[in-house]
């Protein structure tokens, strides 16, 4: 199985915290985005994990055989039974868990790798952005990942009241029926391939032995795709593919 990999990024500056006494109001509204952040840091987990087993089965990465459907989002899901992939899936996310809710990445991305060359083939981002208390933008894409960043254009405000869970649900089942319908311009992958997990955290997080740095594993001459977003209280997620035409 392939390790995990946590490339470089830039560490966002820290605001210094304030010394003057907060009210009570700001208190309150501090404590409350406390609890939606961790909320929705756990639904994007989630997320990922659901995204990761999509994309193995969508793209043929193991045999159709090694999964099963589960129902989520409203949707039949695939997911993997293979101990080996539920076991490196799942160390992944217990990782991913805990860097979520301290704000502490900026992107995920999926990459699949052809066996027989060692080509990177596939490229899925998925980039966080992390809202503050004021409902802007607090973090999102490093300047050094300008190049793979969505268009501006996606980059929106946090909703100014409560995002429904049935709105985030909504916007999530488009995601994946759009990530499944990806297979009819997306080139056949033919042959072996394996894939790897790119974690972009900031360079003060804490990283297990196991984790190490890695490149960003690129797909060369690659075609990109937009594709849809969707967004929480705390978060958006937007979402971009990079693939290798066929010769």
């Amino acid at each position: 199985m392939p390790a995990q990999k946590k490339p470089s990024s830039s560490t966002a500056k820290k605001t210094s915290s304030s010394t003057e006494k907060k009210s009570s109001s700001s208190t309150d509204k501090a404590q409350t985005h406390k609890l939606s952040l961790k909320g929705s840091s756990k639904l994007v987990t989630e997320f990922f994990e659901y995204s990761i087993n999509t994309i193995l089965f969508q793209r043929g990465v193991y045999p159709s055989e090694d999964f099963t459907v589960v129902k989520k989002y409203g949707l039949n899901m695939m997911v993997s039974l293979d101990d080996q992939v539920k076991a490196y899936i799942k160390k992944i996310m217990s990782q991913l868990s805990k860097w979520m809710q301290k704000s502490k990445i900026s992107k995920l991305v999926i990459v699949v790798t052809s066996k027989e060359t060692g080509e990177h083939v596939e490229r899925w981002q998925f980039d966080v952005n992390i809202f503050n208390d004021d409902g802007n933008k607090k973090r999102g894409h490093s300047s050094g990942d300008k190049e793979n960043s969505a268009p501006d254009s996606n980059a929106q405000a946090a909703p100014e009241s409560e995002k429904a869970e049935s709105e985030i649900q909504s916007e999530i089942q488009a995601l994946f029926r759009q990530i499944t319908a990806s297979i009819t311009f997306l080139p056949m992958l033919d042959g072996n391939h394996t894939f790897n997990v790119l974690v972009y955290a900031d360079a003060d997080s804490e990283v297990p032995l196991e984790w190490g740095d890695s490149d960003a594993k690129e797909v060369k001459n690659a075609e990109k795709v937009q594709l849809r977003s969707f967004s929480t209280n705390s978060h958006r997620i937007d979402t971009v593919v990079q693939y290798r035409l066929a010769e």
